[in-house]
């Protein structure tokens, strides 16, 4: 890790003013412009710098038109008037982004290649911020995995690039697009945590849980994953080893988590079970079934009459289950209200004896099941509790992980954490 960068992200927590927004070759380039005015609109004054590729599919006119500045391409790069800017721009910068991150950039900023301007800015930036944009099979390819792991061991922050429909014709969807816009300038205009989880074990719980009924037919809840996967990459984006249990998801799995895929509340059970003595935060944010069927049928249940009733048993109660297990760990759950939500969610935390409950109610707007936002309260065993604005769900997160991290146990203390009496 470059010293300019461990200075920058111990001492500066304050959002960034100043962006660079470094594009490489990639059709994901055309968004620039776009990105530059949002920016822009979140406060930030920007400028842009341009390997030769990216002039491929943007051209410079549109670039400096929608930032208000010359752009630093490589003829600016070896002008004669003795300015050096790939330092002086790293020296104005508060973060560089690379957007859209190519493999090839990927790649050259992992061995530290210099050869462009972007690439060059890389190693003189105080935070570098990388969007990925490529074909999901590249974005697969275990060289690129490797380029990815190295970069965020060093302090770069790495963000997972959305699914959708890829440019290439015939290649229908996939994971690989840029990430969306709104979530991109909020990544870029918060303020960075640093690696303050490094050496951490974080397990997360993520998504719904399905009891089936018969070979087609289950019962479930509209649960996408986004907030567990959101905590899953925070925690690793601040240096944790993080585990990912998972029901199916509707947006994709984080690189660089291990993620077991899970199907009913059992199953997810089973794998936390096993999980859990190893981790010193869990973190459930599953919607788990709370019911399932008595006796399953093993064939389709043909449709019959105007009427029909189910016989249904309690599913395991999967956060009291582990408590039994506590030792160490700090524990936050997950509870989702339409009432009297502050005091539901104090009573769970202390039946459960949980350290913190993330209280939302999914029938305000904005803050349901799927949507890329969540509106907390936060509240403890004893009742107090703090109401959060409505946020990003990464922001979220990332607020857990600052709320949480002090109850941590230092490591190779295996005494319990303050919150709770054990």
């Amino acid at each position: 890790m470059s010293v300019a960068r461990s200075a920058a992200t111990s001492s500066d927590s304050h959002a960034p003013r100043r962006v660079v927004v470094g594009v490489t070759g990639g059709l994901a380039a055309v968004k620039a412009p776009s990105l530059v005015r949002r920016l822009q609109e979140a406060g930030a004054e920007v400028r842009v710098a341009v390997s030769d590729d990216a002039l491929h599919f943007v051209t410079p006119l549109a670039l400096a038109a929608a930032s208000g500045h010359e752009i630093f391409g490589r003829e600016a790069w070896f002008r004669p008037d003795g300015e050096a800017r790939h330092l002086s721009w790293a020296r104005w910068a508060d973060v560089l982004v690379v957007a859209p991150a190519s493999a090839d950039s990927l790649a050259a900023a992992a061995v530290g290649r210099a050869d462009d301007p972007v690439s060059a800015l890389v190693l003189s930036a105080p935070r570098t911020v990388f969007a990925p944009a490529m074909n999901e099979t590249m974005w697969s390819a275990t060289v690129v995995r490797r380029n990815v792991a190295r970069l965020r061991a060093d302090g770069h922050e790495v963000l997972d690039p959305a699914w959708g429909r890829l440019g290439t014709e015939g290649e229908g969807s996939g994971v690989g697009r840029l990430p969306e816009e709104a979530s991109l300038v909020d990544a870029v205009m918060r303020p960075p945590r640093g690696r303050d989880y490094a050496g951490r074990t974080v397990l997360v719980s993520a998504g719904p849980t399905r009891e089936w009924l018969d070979p087609v037919r289950f019962l479930s809840n509209p649960s996408s994953g986004r907030m567990g996967t959101a905590l899953a990459e925070a925690a690793r984006d601040r240096g944790a080893a993080v585990t990912l249990v998972h029901g199916p998801l509707s947006v994709a799995v984080p690189h660089g988590v291990e993620a077991v895929p899970v199907e009913s509340a059992a199953e997810m059970l089973a794998a936390l079970s096993e999980r859990f003595a190893a981790c010193e935060l869990l973190v459930m944010s599953a919607a788990v079934s709370d019911w399932r069927p008595d006796q399953p049928a093993q064939e389709k249940v043909p449709k019959r009459g105007e009427r029909s009733e189910l016989s249904l048993v309690r599913t395991a109660d999967i956060l009291e289950t582990l408590a039994t297990a506590r030792e160490r760990q700090v524990v936050v759950g997950f509870a989702m209200e339409t009432h009297q939500g502050v005091e539901r969610a104090t009573e769970k935390a202390r039946r459960k004896r949980l350290d913190f409950v993330a209280l939302n109610y999914p029938t305000r707007t904005g803050s349901g099941f799927g949507g890329d936002e969540n509106e907390v309260t936060w509240v403890s065993p004893d009742g107090s509790h703090e109401a959060w604005p409505r946020l990003r769900k990464r922001e979220v997160a990332e607020r857990i992980l600052d709320r949480v991290r002090a109850l941590l146990p230092e490591p190779g203390n295996a005494a319990g954490s303050p919150g709770v009496v054990r």
